[in-house]
C-alpha cells in the first residue's frame, strides 16, 4: 500500500514558505548576473559507500556531528544522504524488487518514518536539515530521475494541477538497475510541474544539495528531464546544487551539462579496485578542457577507510590511496568521502585533511596532464602566487623513478616541497626526479 503522511497541511504549508540559504539576488543588477552555486569543487560526505540503502536518523546525526568535527574545518561541508532513504525496508545493497516506498499524495517521496522518525506528520527532512545546519554543513540527498511507479499504478494527482501520474509517466523509460521509478516525459503537460513540486518540497525542508541518479546514462534520453530538474531548481528560489550520476557523461555533451548541472559523474560507480582508479586517469584527462568555475566533472566518491556495511577496509593499498587523493586535487574532481566516519583512523585521517592538498583542489588553476610514457602519468597545476604544482604518477606493478624536465613548465631551477611529507626538499635543477611506489604518487610544489 501507499504510505502516505498524515499531515498533509504541513506539506502544502512547506510550499508556501521556502526558506532561503546564501545570498540570493536582490537588486536588478545581481539578478542579471546570479552567483555561481559551486565556485570551487564541492567536499563532503555522502553514505552510499559505508551505509547502502541502510543509513537511518541516528547514524546520519553521529556522522554529521563526526564530520564537524573532524573534516569540516579542513573544508568538508557538504552532507549527503543517499539512496532509498524513503524505502521503509532498505537492508543492503541489493534494490527491492517491488518497493513500497514512503511518498505523500502526489506522488513526492519521503523519508521512511521508522528509519527516520523525526520525519513522521509531514515533517520530512527538516528536522534533520535543521540539526545538520547548526552544525555549519550543508544538507544533501539522492533523489532517482522520474516518477514513482507505485503512484503511476495509484494514478496519484500531480500537485496544484488537474494532470495525474499516469499522463506525465513514461513508462518506457525505466532504470536498468533500480526498479523505484518510471521516467517523466516532459512533453505531456504537467511534467515540470510535477518536478517543481518535487524540489519545492524538498526546498522547504532545507535541502541545498541533490543528487540525482539514473540520469547522465543515456544522456540524449534524459536530457529533457536534467532541464526539468534545473528549471525546478530555480522556480524554489533556493540555491540547490545539483549532481548527477551515473557516468559516463559523454564529454560531448560537456556544453549541455555545465548550463544544467555542478557537478556530473564522468564514470559508473567507482570502488577500491585498481583497474577502475586506472580508467579514471584517462577520463579526467579527456574532461579536463571542459572544467569550468561551477561545473565540475565528479569521478565520485572517495572510497577510503571503512566501508560496505561496516564488512571490510578499503582495499587500495596505501599508495593507491595517495594516488586517489592526489589525482582528485590536481584534477580538481569533488572530494567527497565515503567510508564510514564512525570508524576513521589517522591515516585515512591525515589524507583527507592535509590542508596544503586540498588547497590544489579548491585554488589551482591551468590544471594539465602530460605526457611521459606508459606508466607514468603527470599533472602539473598553478598556484595563486604563481608556484607550481607537480604531481607524478607510477601506474606500473613496481616501484620506478619517475622524472620531469622542468623546461616543460617554464624553469630552469626550484625549491621543491613534498606536500605529503610536509616537508621541504633540495632544490633541484634541471630536473626532477623521485622515486614512486607501485601504483604509487609525489606531489611536489615548485617555486
Amino acid at each position: 500500500m501507499t504510505r502516505f503522511s498524515t499531515d498533509r497541511r504541513s506539506l502544502l504549508a512547506g510550499l508556501s514558505a521556502l526558506p532561503a540559504l546564501g545570498a540570493m539576488a536582490t537588486t536588478t543588477a545581481e539578478a542579471k548576473t546570479p552567483a555561481v552555486l559551486a565556485p570551487k569543487p564541492p567536499m563532503g560526505w555522502n553514505s552510499w559507500n559505508s551505509f547502502a540503502t541502510t543509513i537511518n536518523e541516528a547514524q546520519a546525526l553521529e556522522t554529521a556531528r563526526i564530520m564537524a568535527d573532524k573534516l569540516k574545518p579542513h573544508g568538508y561541508t557538504v552532507f549527503t544522504i543517499d539512496i532509498q532513504w524513503y524505502d521503509p525496508a532498505a537492508t543492503s545493497y541489493v534494490y527491492n524488487e517491488k518497493p513500497v516506498p514512503t511518498m505523500d499524495g502526489y506522488g513526492r517521496l519521503l523519508p521512511a518514518p521508522n528509519r527516520f522518525p523525526s520525519s513522521a506528520g509531514g515533517k520530512g527532512f527538516k528536522p534533520i536539515a535543521d540539526q545538520v545546519h547548526a552544525l555549519g554543513l550543508t544538507f544533501g540527498i539522492h533523489l532517482m530521475r522520474g516518477i514513482p511507479r507505485l503512484a503511476v499504478e495509484q494514478n496519484l494527482p500531480v500537485f496544484g494541477t488537474s494532470v495525474h501520474a499516469r499522463d506525465i509517466a513514461n513508462i518506457e523509460s525505466i532504470c536498468p538497475w533500480n526498479p523505484d521509478m518510471y521516467g517523466v516525459d516532459m512533453s505531456k503537460p504537467g511534467a515540470q510541474a510535477y518536478y517543481d513540486s518535487v524540489f519545492a518540497l524538498y526546498a522547504s525542508w532545507g535541502v541545498d544539495f541533490v543528487k540525482m541518479d539514473d540520469m547522465s546514462r543515456p544522456y540524449d534520453a534524459h536530457a529533457p528531464e536534467i532541464e526539468g530538474a534545473h528549471k525546478a531548481i530555480v522556480k524554489t528560489g533556493r540555491p540547490i546544487l545539483l549532481s548527477l550520476s551515473p557516468g559516463e557523461t559523454p564529454v560531448a555533451r560537456a556544453g549541455h551539462v555545465r548550463k544544467y548541472a555542478q557537478m556530473w559523474r564522468i564514470s559508473d560507480d567507482f570502488w577500491d579496485e585498481w583497474p577502475l582508479l586506472e580508467s579514471q586517469f584517462t577520463r579526467l584527462e579527456n574532461w579536463n578542457e571542459h572544467r569550468t568555475i561551477g561545473g565540475w566533472p565528479d569521478a565520485d566518491m572517495l572510497p577510503l577507510g571503512r566501508l560496505a556495511l561496516g564488512n571490510r577496509d578499503t582495499k587500495f593499498t596505501p599508495a593507491e590511496q595517495k594516488t586517489v587523493m592526489t589525482l582528485w586535487s590536481i584534477a580538481r574532481s569533488p572530494l567527497i568521502m565515503g567510508g564510514d566516519l564512525r570508524h576513521l583512523d589517522q591515516p585515512t585521517l591525515a589524507l583527507l585533511n592535509n590542508d596544503e592538498v586540498i588547497a590544489i583542489n579548491q585554488d589551482s588553476h591551468d590544471n594539465q596532464p602530460h605526457f611521459l610514457g606508459d606508466g607514468k602519468r603527470v599533472w602539473t597545476a598553478k598556484a595563486a602566487n604563481g608556484d607550481t604544482y607537480l604531481a607524478l604518477f607510477n601506474t606500473t606493478d613496481k616501484t620506478a623513478d619517475l622524472t620531469f624536465d622542468l623546461s616543460v613548465i617554464g624553469l630552469k631551477a626550484a625549491k621543491v616541497r613534498d606536500l605529503w611529507a610536509k616537508a621541504d626538499l633540495a632544490p633541484v635543477s634541471g630536473r626532477l626526479t623521485a622515486s614512486v611506489p607501485s601504483h604509487g604518487a609525489a606531489l611536489f610544489r615548485l617555486s
